[in-house]
């Protein structure tokens, strides 16, 4: 126990190590090009301390983008996963500097000498953060090999496991046990791994494990009941001698559906401006295909049930669903179109659903919208299915972001349920720029 407290300590201290580093370097990198080229084209350079005030102000800027993006998470994300943030935090970040640089500098025929100037410092710092995310990332998994684990389970499948062995990297299911067996059995065989990991047990079976598992140090890992997801946002009440929470069960709060709202038609409004290109170009490509139409419109729900026109480019045949009916697309459907399968990978079919949240029947960020007919299929098989309804559907969101498109109908309530119960700004604004990362993940567009 002492050794896997130590161990913690030392995969704590090596992850802030790799954080710092990673911040150090590409921070390094533009302190370069500051000193050397981008401060003297001001028509007022920096001295000493301001230039120095700039390079700290860049670092923080860093931080502040890394951490919601995920671009710190060494040894815990795949190293592809990890390389997508810390891209796109760079060009994020370099973005922010650029505009600070272009207001500083003041002079706007320079501009033309500060691009260069970023675009290789770009260059550098992908350079960079490539060499040290795999070489980071390879010494985190010598020294810190994945736990020896025990799997516990029940009655019903799951493909929980399965997963968990496909990152060989952090997990090492060594073997597993019925729930049947008895606790005394169960619990001496608990104390031969470092882990466990309780799959679909029944809840007082679980309790006993969880309990015995605290008592004795061991790491535990479950899949979470709709029922657990649903006390994740209570609140502490110290109002008596005796513990209490509170879970309220409410609508959110008048000033955050306020700020949700303006934020909604600000990045609504902005996302139009910035994919406009994409779309016309979209937009020609699927009728220059087959001369069919370009849009695609159908009902879809949303907050309480109510239905609207959700906007998206065609990536399909026409009139798709005339023979089978309302269905999800499959692995290699042959209904999608070659237009469609670009479309579709790279999520250009979803953008002028913009206009859905400029409308205000789509947020940007909330679970996605799914069609009356499919709804009401999956709330016959899990009736808590509803429950996602009570906020207002997105355009991207908890689902989107760490599910994938053909993630199991559970798992994706659950992902909906963690946002009902966490929903917040700053969620939202994590959640919006993981997305980035996710559209160039193929393994999130992959069919039933």
């Amino acid at each position: 126990m002492q050794k896997s407290n130590r161990q913690e300590n030392l995969k704590g201290f090596y992850r802030f190590f790799a954080a710092v580093v990673l911040t150090v370097a590409v921070t390094s990198i533009y302190a370069y090009a500051w000193f050397n080229k981008i401060n003297a084209l001001a028509s007022r350079p920096f001295l000493y301390r301001g230039s120095w005030m700039m390079v700290f102000l860049y670092a923080a800027i860093v931080v502040c983008v890394f951490l919601p993006f995920g671009a710190y998470k060494i040894g815990f994300s795949r190293k592809a996963h990890a390389l997508l943030s810390q891209g796109w935090g760079l060009f994020l970040v370099n973005g922010i500097e650029f505009i600070l640089t272009a207001i500083i500098i003041g002079r706007f025929r320079v501009l033309p000498e500060v691009v260069p100037a970023f675009v290789m410092m770009l260059a550098a710092q992908l350079l960079a953060v490539l060499v040290l995310t795999v070489s980071l990332t390879n010494i985190y998994r010598r020294f810190f090999p994945p736990f020896r684990m025990l799997q516990i389970h029940g009655d019903g499948e799951s493909s929980l496991a399965d997963k968990m062995n496909a990152r060989d990297d952090k997990f090492w299911i060594r073997s597993q046990i019925s729930a049947e067996v008895p606790l005394r059995e169960i619990e001496h065989e608990i104390d031969r791994f470092d882990a466990v990991l309780l799959n679909d047990l029944p809840a007082d079976l679980r309790n006993d494990i969880l309990k015995y598992c605290f008592v004795h140090k061991k790491r535990v890992y479950f899949a979470p009941k709709i029922s657990d997801i649903l006390v994740v946002g209570s609140k502490e009440m110290n109002l008596f001698d005796s513990p209490l929470f509170l879970n309220k069960n409410a609508d959110s709060l008048i000033y955050y559906q306020f700020v949700k709202r303006c934020m909604d038609i600000a990045i609504a409004l902005v996302g139009i401006l910035l994919t406009s290109p994409f779309m016309l170009a979209s937009a020609a490509a699927i009728h220059m295909y087959d001369g069919g139409p370009v849009f695609y419109r159908q009902k879809r729900l949303t907050k309480d049930g109510k239905t609207f026109d959700i906007y998206k480019f065609r990536s399909m045949i026409v009139d798709a669903e005339k023979a089978s009916g309302a269905r999800l697309a499959a692995e290699n459907d042959d209904r999608i179109t070659p237009v469609g399968h670009f479309i579709r990978k790279t999520r250009i079919d979803e953008l002028p659903q913009f206009f859905n949240i400029l409308g205000g029947s789509m947020s940007v960020v909330g679970p996605r919208p799914e069609r009356p007919e499919i709804h009401e299929e999956y709330c016959q098989r899990v009736p808590e299915f509803d429950y996602r309804l009570r906020v207002k559907a997105g355009l991207t969101g908890y689902a989107q972001v760490y599910g994938k498109y053909n993630t199991t109908t559970y798992d994706k309530l659950k992902f909906d349920l963690l946002y009902v119960e966490k929903a917040s700004i700053w969620l939202d604004l994590q959640l919006i720029l993981l997305t980035l990362r996710v559209i160039f993940q193929k393994e999130a567009t992959e069919g039933v």
